[in-house]
């Protein structure tokens, strides 16, 4: 039997976690003529981390597969106020109307949802949590692959696994070992080459710096 998710992320032990998740059966569903995917990928990673209380540390998105280094902050969702919760989670989630059409994030709306201390609670709880966060991450990706695809059913293997990173040596290592993944994978001749990668997107901003700064 799976050990729950709750039994192994416990952010008073260590706020970083290595995350994996692969596609069913392993298949390169994210690869060759598939490979504009990790661009989703890493856009719907870049519009998650200013919704949640998670950040990145660093990422690959391989043909089949997906690394992922994070970092949970609850005590800054807990400084957010009730109406910032909701409004996070309306950009997420937005209500949508009979044609399916997502709704603007209206200040009226917003007023309601955080008026429900409830919701506000089990909300606020969601957006510092590493299953939420995934989940997140996955489900829409999934469901555009299959509407690509024309077919239904599981896109990702149905948990992700996440490693605890409990030290400074760990985290380097981690950290490491993600962003040479492509590299050592042999699916690039140098790992400054890979195009999906937390170490792609630092090297970018700092060839396209502004001199002096």
């Amino acid at each position: 039997m799976a050990t729950p998710r709750s039994q192994l992320v416990d952010e008073s032990v260590t706020p970083w976690y290595h995350c994996i998740s692969r596609c069913v059966r392993r298949a390169l569903l994210c690869g060759d003529d598939r490979a504009h995917r990790k661009d989703w990928i890493v856009a719907r990673l870049r519009e998650l981390v200013q919704i949640f209380a998670v950040d990145c540390g660093g990422f690959a998105v391989m043909d089949n597969h997906l690394h992922l280094l994070l970092r949970l902050d609850s005590p800054r969702v807990r400084g957010w106020s009730d109406e910032e919760v909701a409004r996070r989670w309306l950009t997420l989630h937005p209500l949508r109307d009979a044609a399916g059409h997502p709704l603007p994030v209206t200040v009226e709306r917003v007023r309601r949802f955080a008026s429900d201390a409830a919701w506000v609670a089990r909300t606020r709880a969601r957006l510092a949590n590493l299953g939420w966060f995934m989940k997140s991450l996955k489900e829409p990706l999934a469901r555009m692959a299959n509407r690509e695809d024309g077919c239904s059913g599981a896109f990702w293997e149905g948990r992700f696994r996440s490693v605890p990173v409990l030290d400074e040596e760990a985290l380097l290592a981690a950290a490491v070992y993600i962003d040479l993944n492509p590299f050592a994978a042999g699916v690039v001749e140098t790992p400054e080459a890979a195009q999906h990668t937390s170490l792609r997107e630092r090297l970018t901003r700092i060839f396209h710096r502004p001199c002096g700064n």
